[in-house]
């Protein structure tokens, strides 16, 4: 299937993935963030978001500043940057590792088989608008507010008994940014707006029509000159008064009220060409907008918005602190247990999925869309060994799963240039991507090669391909993405070598990601047969396999890697009980790294079980336990995550209180902003899509051939409701429970077929019946593990699995069915 094609099927699957998701009941309880003072740095702002356009909006009334992104401002311009030196000395690379000499093979890397030209480049802020209100430093009784129910921030206080208030919204539908201002009594608006940059030499103008301009063109980096042109236009449009504009300034004095409107565009069209023109796509955009009304496109706006959050509501209890401000409650959670602060975070996640993932645009970056600086912390790219994927891991199971489209042809693009990349630097066939790319769809290995030599890149996101069927059972995806994953696995097929000490085929050199070794004493990354690699491969040629029975090809293939397979090494559990992140029994009980890559077998893939591999699954608990609860903020929302599939869920709700821990300006401390942004830190946004991931993974499960109610519900949670998520099958459940246990679940079958449910208590209800044998679901088949290497020192503890109840519940397309807990 060509590009367009390609797209234009993803299109499809965006419009079909819409039918089922009418908007819901009005929850009763409001989803918000408020505060009793303006921002004072950029992690207390409140973002507002429509997928191309980002904003935080500070809220200060003497001079307000709303930081603005477009999603396709980066430096640089379109590029690749495989090594060609690599093809000969990755077997050089490899030599060294077989040798055991680890840092020696981690050096040779990073001199010879590291990109030369550049590491990829940064995601750009494009600016702020600033709006002074002269005389409004006097300021009282001030509240700001991000509406997780409207997508709108609002601002009020009160000067010289005048009531003030401003809204903004980021308009999904009219694709620009609003500010309306509002007071009162008439006559009472009157501010100087203007747009700035970081950039250098940007250009500035006033046009006719009381219109500012900004055009600018992105940053040199790393030896490539940035050529991503932009322009940013801003007028206003006022009720009563007077409006004028010169020198870069818009002005307007004694109006009723007034709405500022901030349009920006650049000259990218994809990641191979940026001959669009800027200027004219500011111009339409803002030319668009104006047609309406504030009120209609507020409406608008709304509306559509709303059709993404509504999927799904969490209701953990009372709003017991509403009159509390949002990061008192996040600096208080840990004594307060403040359930609905919980459901908050997860409709904030969701939220941050909504407003920096839509259809037709970018994905979401290691920030979202929200980057104040021209050089962020790593480059606010999309890093392939954790942070990318995570970002994603909310979509199909809070319902969003149209959502996935910028990141599916993200995939599909890193396939295209990823095979220039297999050729020049691995001498392959297929396609590769290493721990990192950017906007222009880098592949080749960058940094260091203590984080940046791993080829695995490209078999995690393949992963997702393969969950998006999963979850919605979709043969025509299937079909469009099939060369994906199979250009992929031939990659590893030719790639991958026997090592000499067990004869196992493994991929090497790699890492195991960022973490150091003890067969390196502890100063080098870089080895053979990780863990993680193991597992990605096995989960990807698995799924090609699968693919070519459901599609009736390559035959011939797929049983060459089913023979494959069987040549890999499996899982291993080491002296100490642990699950091994090495070929070697190499792992240190005292490492608390951040990364827990070896546990990729447990979340998010689907290989541990405690009912199909009890070994690995006590080994993969032993492994996190040792790792530490504390760490960066991703990190916790990844644990969170583990911690569900566990069933452990009042451990995986201690990590959602060391996630819920105020950061306001440390600099070591893993937690959450007073914006609620997660704090690595920096900001990175994963660990807000990883939590949200968690929070739905304690409440339901799906991955182990049954759909698991209430698998890790803590204890603090007795009574509550979640309705709109997703299993896999195209199940949507709607489910609540009282006193810890399933009072009533309503299961929407979208595409039909047996509805196996796990639960801790009894249910009954209509064609309800014990489950036997194997589930007939074909997209509940779960892998068969290799029996793992325990080490005959390692002391495995029993795993104690709680009483359940199995049932069948036969189900039909487009049918609803009431289950009654007892």
């Amino acid at each position: 299937m060509n590009k367009k094609r390609f797209i234009g099927y993803l299109f499809v699957m965006v419009s079909v993935g819409c039918i089922h998701a009418q908007e819901k009941k009005i929850p009763t309880q409001e989803y918000k963030l408020w505060y009793d003072r303006p921002a004072q740095v950029w992690t207390e702002a409140l973002p507002l978001g429509n997928g191309r356009l980002g904003a935080m909006v500070y809220g200060t009334p003497g001079t307000e500043q709303i930081q603005l992104n477009e999603e396709t401002i980066w430096a640089g311009r379109p590029n690749n940057n495989a090594n060609p030196d690599a093809l000969e000395y990755i077997p050089k690379v490899r030599e060294l590792v077989f040798a055991g000499k680890y840092l020696e093979a981690q050096t040779l890397a990073t001199e010879k088989v590291m990109a030369k030209t550049n590491s990829g480049m940064p995601y750009q802020s494009f600016g702020d608008l600033r709006i002074a209100f002269p005389g409004h430093t006097r300021y009282s009784d001030y509240y700001r507010e991000l509406s997780l129910d409207s997508a709108r921030v609002i601002v009020r206080y009160e000067v010289d008994g005048v009531r003030y208030q401003r809204e903004t919204i980021t308009s999904f539908t009219d694709q620009v940014v609003m500010i309306r201002l509002t007071a009162n009594r008439p006559g009472q608006i009157t501010f100087n707006a203007q747009l700035t940059s970081p950039h250098q030499d940007v250009m500035i103008n006033s046009e006719e029509g009381n219109c500012v301009t900004l055009s600018g063109v992105s940053s040199l980096h790393e030896g490539l000159k940035g050529k991503v042109e932009f322009q940013g236009r801003l007028t206003a449009r006022n009720q009563g008064g007077k409006i004028a504009c010169a020198d870069g300034i818009l002005s307007v004095e004694g109006a009723d009220e007034a709405t500022i409107y901030v349009s920006i565009a650049t000259n990218f069209n994809n990641y191979l060409d940026i001959t669009g023109n800027q200027a004219e796509r500011a111009k339409s955009y803002l030319s668009e907008a104006l047609l309406h009304s504030f009120a209609e496109s507020k409406k608008n706006h709304v509306d559509f918005y709303r059709r993404y959050l509504t999927r799904v509501s969490l209701d953990l209890g009372e709003d017991l602190y509403k009159n509390v401000t949002t990061d008192k409650r996040v600096e208080n959670f840990k004594e307060t247990h403040d359930a609905h602060l919980v459901a908050t975070y997860f409709q904030f996640g969701r939220y941050l999925l909504i407003c920096s993932s839509q259809p037709g645009g970018q994905p979401a970056n290691l920030q979202g869309i929200w980057n104040d600086k021209l050089f962020p912390s790593w480059d606010s790219k999309y890093t392939c060994n954790i942070n990318l994927e995570m970002n994603y891991w909310p979509s199909e199971v809070t319902n969003l799963s149209e959502l996935n489209e910028p990141f599916f042809r993200l995939i599909k693009e890193v396939s295209e240039s990823g095979k220039e990349t297999a050729k020049v630097m691995y001498g392959a066939n297929g396609w590769v991507l290493h721990h990192n790319t950017d906007i222009w769809r880098i592949t080749g290995a960058l940094d260091k090669a203590p984080s940046g030599m791993w080829p695995s890149g490209g078999a995690w996101l393949c992963r997702h391909l393969w969950e998006h069927y999963l979850y919605t059972g979709d043969i025509e995806f299937l079909r469009s993405i099939y060369p994906i994953l199979k250009e992929s696995g031939l990659f590893f097929d030719e790639i991958m070598v026997k090592e000499p000490v067990h004869n196992w085929l493994i991929v090497c050199p790699s890492n195991s990601p960022e973490n150091v070794h003890s067969g390196s004493n502890g100063k080098a990354t870089t080895a053979a047969g990780c863990t993680m690699d193991n597992q990605l491969i096995f989960d990807l040629w698995t799924a090609i396999i699968l693919a070519s029975q459901i599609l009736n090809t390559d035959k011939e293939f797929a049983a060459h890697l089913e023979q494959r397979l069987k040549e890999m090494a499996p899982m291993q559990v080491g002296h100490w009980g642990q699950l091994q992140e090495w070929m070697f029994d190499w792992d240190d009980p005292n490492d608390v790294h951040r990364h827990v890559s070896h546990l990729y077998g447990l979340f998010p893939s689907n290989q541990i079980s405690p009912y199909r591999t009890p070994e690995l699954f006590d080994a993969a608990r032993t492994s996190l336990i040792h790792r530490g609860d504390p760490s960066t903020g991703w990190s916790m929302g990844w644990k969170v995550c583990l911690w569900a599939r566990l069933l452990d869920g009042d451990h995986a709700y201690e990590l959602i209180a060391d996630q819920l821990t105020l950061v306001r300006n440390e600099k070591k401390k893993g937690g959450t902003y007073s914006n609620l942004f997660d704090a690595h830190p920096p900001f990175q946004i994963d660990g807000n899509f990883g939590c949200a991931a968690g929070i739905a993974e304690m409440l339901m499960q799906s991955y182990d051939g049954f759909i698991y109610l209430l698998p890790a519900l803590p204890t603090l949670w007795k009574d509550g409701s979640v309705k709109g998520i997703i299993a896999r099958g195209g199940f949507e459940l709607d489910l609540d429970w009282k006193n810890g246990k399933v009072n009533r679940l309503v299961v929407k079958s979208h595409k039909g077929g047996n509805c196996r449910l796990r639960s801790l208590n009894p249910l009954t209800g209509k064609g309800l019946k014990r489950a036997k044998g194997e589930n007939p679901h074909p997209l509940y088949a779960v892998p068969t593990i290799p029996k793992p290497l325990v080490n005959e020192k390692a002391n495995l503890n029993k795993v104690e699995i709680a009483k359940t109840y199995l049932y069948d519940l036969p189900t039909k397309a487009g049918e609803e069915y009431i289950l009654i807990g007892k």
